[in-house]
């Protein structure tokens, strides 16, 4: 069995009724239509999303500002609101993928959940994640994030879960500690940490998470 299979019967082994990968708003088919420059501007996009700054740009000044043409943006998303969601869709399930793939199906399941943790935590850098903020007014923003929240704290869960079954951590509901852990991302990000000692929302995420799980451990 190669490496990614062996991490993907990791996941398919955790205890998941129901829980579905958010549906891309750019499936797979349609990206792959796209010419390579549109999948290059797309990935140019992302800095700009993460940065906050498309909020308050015209579809022209996206166009300018990536060195492209309206029409190629068109091409891509027929809307600036649609278009920022679909980059940063595309961010989180890049992520999300990334974060996945990296189980070992050798580690225990809290080890699992805590790099699973801090490679989610990912999509804070390096500023609030893109859909606080600047963003939270776009039409299907909230949607959009809650999707992908819901998702994690699936596999938070099941993760949890795991980990409870063999005796590695106290017993708890891991429905409620999944929720905390897969929220702290949106929570974190809200709030000021400027003099904090951890200055950027991942570390604070990373650092609650890791608090968080040292408490769990049943040692």
């Amino acid at each position: 069995m190669n490496p990614a299979s062996a991490r993907m019967g990791t996941l398919q082994r955790l205890d998941l009724p129901g829980l579905k990968v958010p549906r891309p708003l750019m499936p797979p088919e349609t990206e792959s239509r796209l010419t390579p420059r549109q999948r290059q501007v797309l990935d140019s996009l992302e800095t700009l999303v993460v940065q906050e700054e498309l909020a308050e740009m015209t579809m022209a000044q996206i166009a300018a500002q990536v060195n492209c043409s309206l029409r190629t943006l068109y091409g891509i998303s027929p809307s600036k609101d649609e278009l920022v969601l679909t980059v940063t869709d595309r961010r989180l399930h890049r992520i999300g993928r990334a974060a996945i793939e990296a189980l070992d199906p050798e580690a225990s399941p809290l080890d699992n959940l805590r790099l699973y943790l801090r490679l989610a935590h990912e999509a804070l850098q390096p500023t609030a994640g893109s859909l606080i903020h600047g963003y939270s007014k776009t039409l299907g923003a909230r949607r959009l994030g809650d999707s992908h929240e819901s998702y994690l704290v699936g596999i938070v869960k099941g993760l949890l879960d795991q980990a409870r079954s063999r005796g590695e951590i106290i017993e708890v509901d891991t429905t409620v500690i999944a929720h905390v852990l897969g929220g702290l991302g949106r929570d974190l990000a809200l709030l000021d940490l400027e003099g904090s000692a951890w200055n950027r929302p991942k570390e604070a995420a990373d650092a609650t998470a890791e608090i968080i799980l040292r408490g769990l451990r049943r040692d």
